[in-house]
């Protein structure tokens, strides 16, 4: 995993998620978290390719995730990057960033996502608005 300021460790073993903390930070604090039920967001933890946590190492808390989803090969998509408010400005975003889509089989995937207002952080790691052979069916919902 990523070196990080030593308060702080990456880890992407699923059973150390705090889902609890996942879930009140994505249902309460995202634009892109709210429509999902707790159901649902059980059932993207499962079945994700990856996920990532970041750790505060003195308390053991859960401060950041990332989450990703592949086929394996050649395709993922990167989502529910976060990190708690009191803990940025640390390089925990560009961390789990780095640890997801730099380490391990990911480094030599097509990447893909979605944000808002996160660009910046993005841009880093070459994510780039999509070339003419990109479609896209937006999500329904209802």
């Amino acid at each position: 995993m990523s070196s990080l300021d030593r308060d702080y460790e990456l880890d992407d073993d699923p059973a150390r998620l705090d889902r609890d903390a996942v879930w009140a930070f994505l249902s309460e604090h995202v634009y892109w978290g709210r429509w999902r039920s707790r159901a649902d967001l059980e059932r993207q933890i499962d079945s994700a390719w990856r996920v990532v946590g970041a750790y505060e190492r003195a308390s053991g808390r859960q401060v950041g995730f990332a989450r990703a989803i592949s086929d394996g090969v050649s395709l993922a998509y990167l989502a529910d990057v976060y990190v708690l408010p009191e803990h940025r400005g640390r390089g925990l975003g560009v961390a789990l960033v780095h640890a997801m889509i730099e380490e391990g089989e990911g480094a030599r995937f097509r990447w893909a996502l979605h944000t808002n207002d996160a660009h910046s952080l993005y841009e880093r790691f070459g994510f780039a608005k999509p070339d003419d052979t990109y479609l896209e069916r937006p999500l329904r919902r209802g």
